[in-house]
């Protein structure tokens, strides 16, 4: 409760009435929060309002928490249950003394709490409590979020399991335990709404951790008691319809979730460790999908090449780069904009990422002889039009593939290589003979993904000129540049990063690039000569899209290799 001699000047400042005084109280003591949250929450009166007032009525410098960064080493001076129980986020510390922003800074039992707790002098600062929340949020990760969202669950964040194989099956009792089941559902419901790409579940052997995989770069988000992890791994088998007796070997599953309004399938990955068995859920969100290449982000000639390509009535287009790389979306978006009710598609896929209506889609079984060349044998007596091949893993493979796109069908499929003229240095090393690879291959795209800009924070920054010209820039060009980076704010998590941009380099086989393979070129000539065709490289996209301020220097070097 508020001091009466603060409740009065709060209705003689005009920042409340009296009747708006007795509701906020009624509130509190309904649902035992506090004063001030209260009063935003019921829009009594404005954030800025209300921190300015408490700002002279304590006379105490207010905090701007959302724009200020604070050292990871000043946050660990406070545990999260204290910063919970006082809603005190320390800020700063200079020699012996502590800054710490307080919603109530006259709270002496807090301050003296501290002190003892830190062995610091504390120097209270006022900040707002809205503020003071998200920085918990932000600095404490999701540890508070884990606490507050698991005592209300049930009512907020409820995930239904869609069990399509086993629904009803007793054998899933030992695991469902209420903790056990409400700590997975907040640790899928969270990686959810964070945008999360992967979810790893690791146990070590003193700890055991969860961490996220949000932009392309993991976070760890929260480290559950040693004595769950156990309980925690057979609930998330029970879910993906796998063998909770068997440890000694990875397996695959698969759980489909309904989340308030959403469908997701998370793609399931379990191995077997030192200390016990590493879980990895690829979280397939249907909502996040993005089918329309014109979204994608193409560079407008690359587009123009693309669409070509796909819309070729028969050929090869290989999509290439790293694991994670966002090569099943752009071959999705090409099947996608070719779907139609006149053209028969077939895909053969390990695993099936995303169901496409119109589309036949394959699941790949290597235990059970459905491999790829099997599948691909078999659509080739299905009449295809357009054949897609997740990945082409081998000789074998490739051989069938590009037969296929030499007598009349269109294949799409993908490969692992750093760029795309090393692409065809990869199906050389396969066994593929070069006049079949230059009589059937019409297209090769590399892609990389590279961290967002915030444009919440984003701000001009100052670089070292060398560092441009290093990256590729000309002397005079490095000189004009102007290139941004993120402050970090509460919307990125104070990373300054939100999203990622896709980086293309799109080789286009035409005469000049055939002869070349026809008669033995390695990929630095192939690169060389793609380039004098019009290519634009990894790093050249990297760097336009730098200029354009929409991603870092620092991005641009880690995604892409000189050229």
């Amino acid at each position: 409760m508020i001091q009466q001699h603060l409740s009065n000047r709060l209705i003689e400042g005009g920042l409340i009435t009296q009747e708006q005084y007795q509701a906020v109280l009624q509130e509190v003591e309904r649902e035992g929060t506090r004063f001030f949250a209260t009063m935003l929450k019921m829009n009594v009166c404005t954030e800025a309002a209300l921190v300015q007032f408490l700002s002279q009525y304590f006379r105490l410098p207010a905090v701007d928490l959302r724009n200020a960064k604070i050292d990871p080493q000043v946050i660990k001076q406070i545990p999260m249950e204290v910063v919970q129980k006082y809603r005190a986020v320390p800020v700063k510390r200079v020699g012996n003394r502590l800054t710490v922003a307080m919603e109530d800074p006259s709270d002496v039992f807090a301050i003296d709490d501290i002190k003892f707790m830190t062995g610091y002098e504390i120097e209270p600062v006022l900040a707002s409590p809205l503020a003071i929340a998200e920085a918990m949020d932000t600095y404490y990760d999701s540890a508070s979020q884990f606490q507050d969202v698991m005592a209300g669950l049930d009512e907020q964040d409820d995930v239904d399991v869609v069990d399509e194989a086993n629904d009803g099956d007793d054998g899933a009792d030992a695991a469902e335990d209420a903790p056990v089941v409400k700590l997975v559902n907040l640790i899928l419901a969270e990686a959810i709404k964070k945008g999360t790409s992967d979810i790893h579940i690791e146990v070590y052997e003193t700890k055991f951790r969860v961490r996220y995989r949000i932009d392309g770069t993991m976070y760890e988000v929260m480290n559950p008691p040693m004595r769950l992890r156990a309980a925690l791994t057979s609930r998330i088998k029970i879910m993906a319809n796998l063998d909770i007796a068997e440890r000694r070997i990875p397996q695959d599953g698969r759980i489909k979730l309904k989340l308030k309004d959403r469908e997701v399938d998370l793609r399931v990955s379990t191995l077997p460790c030192l200390f016990g068995e590493k879980i990895v859920m690829r979280i397939l969100d249907k909502g996040n999908l993005t089918l329309d290449l014109a979204k994608l982000g193409f560079p407008e000639k690359g587009y123009k090449d693309f669409l070509r390509a796909i819309e070729s009535p028969f050929g090869m287009v290989l999509v290439t780069g790293p694991t994670g790389s966002g090569k099943t979306t752009t071959l999705y978006s090409a099947l996608h904009h070719v779907n139609d009710v006149e053209t028969n598609i077939m895909t053969a896929e390990d695993p099936v990422e995303y169901n496409l209506f119109g589309i036949n889609q394959v699941l790949v079984k290597e235990d059970q002889g459905l491999t790829f060349p099997a599948a691909l044998r078999s659509f080739l007596r299905q009449d295809p039009d357009i054949i897609m091949v997740g990945e082409i893993r081998d000789g074998e493979t490739a051989e069938i593939a590009i037969k296929a796109a030499l007598t009349g069908h269109l294949v799409m499929s993908t490969l692992h290589t750093n760029d795309a003229p090393s692409t065809i240095s990869r199906l050389l090393n396969m066994g593929i003979e070069p006049f079949m690879i230059g009589s059937s291959v019409i297209l090769v795209l590399a892609q990389r993904l590279a961290r967002r800009i915030c444009t919440e924070c984003r701000e001009p920054f100052d670089v070292e000129k060398d560092t441009l010209v290093r990256l590729g820039l000309t002397q005079q060009a490095a000189d004009k540049a102007t290139v941004y980076k993120g402050k970090g704010c509460p919307t990125c998590n104070n990373t300054g990063y939100k999203g990622r941009v896709a980086l293309y380099e799109i080789m286009v086989l035409d005469e000049a690039i055939r002869e070349m393979i026809y008669k033995g070129a390695n990929s630095d000539e192939l690169k060389k000569c793609a380039i004098s065709r019009g290519m634009e490289t990894l790093r050249m996209t990297g760097i336009r899209r730098m200029l354009e301020g929409i991603t870092t220097v620092d991005e641009v070097f880690a995604s892409t290799m000189d050229d």
